[in-house]
């Protein structure tokens, strides 16, 4: 799976927004937890599940890479767990997020897991791409 969007906005602001505690509340949810490091966690509490993984390796403005959980919905995939790949590339301006998640295996549970992660994962970035839209997300109101 490879899905990348553009970012209206530079590299570091960025990078700041997906691998900061402050940053990620920005923009995904209130409940985050990132502790940026090899084996450090990168998770994200949404209502009946944690998303996010255990950080593999960083590379400051450029990449993260994690071993990504999936949803409790999925027990298998979650166990097993996939690759996730974030670069991040300055373009102008902007920043390209790229990710690419690989790992997955054939199945049922599998492939259910990969249509609703695909689905998922754009709406993430599109949640960061609307952050820099419109603002840092009020998660009081």
């Amino acid at each position: 799976m490879i899905i990348e969007l553009s970012i209206p906005a530079p590299l570091p602001e960025v990078w700041r927004a997906f691998t900061t505690n402050e940053g990620l509340r920005s923009w995904l949810a209130p409940e985050v937890s990132v502790d940026l490091r090899k084996g450090g966690d990168w998770l994200v509490e949404f209502p009946g599940s944690t998303a996010g993984g255990t950080i593999v390796s960083f590379v400051p403005h450029k990449e993260l890479v994690l071993r990504a959980l999936a949803p409790d919905r999925f027990p298998h995939v979650r166990t097993a767990r996939t690759h996730a790949v974030f670069t991040f590339t300055a373009k102008g301006n902007n920043t390209l997020v790229r990710l690419s998640q690989t790992g997955w295996q054939p199945g049922k549970e599998w492939d259910a897991a990969y249509e609703y992660l695909a689905a998922a994962n754009g709406q993430m970035l599109a949640m960061l791409h609307h952050r820099y839209v419109a603002g840092p997300t009020d998660w009081h109101k």
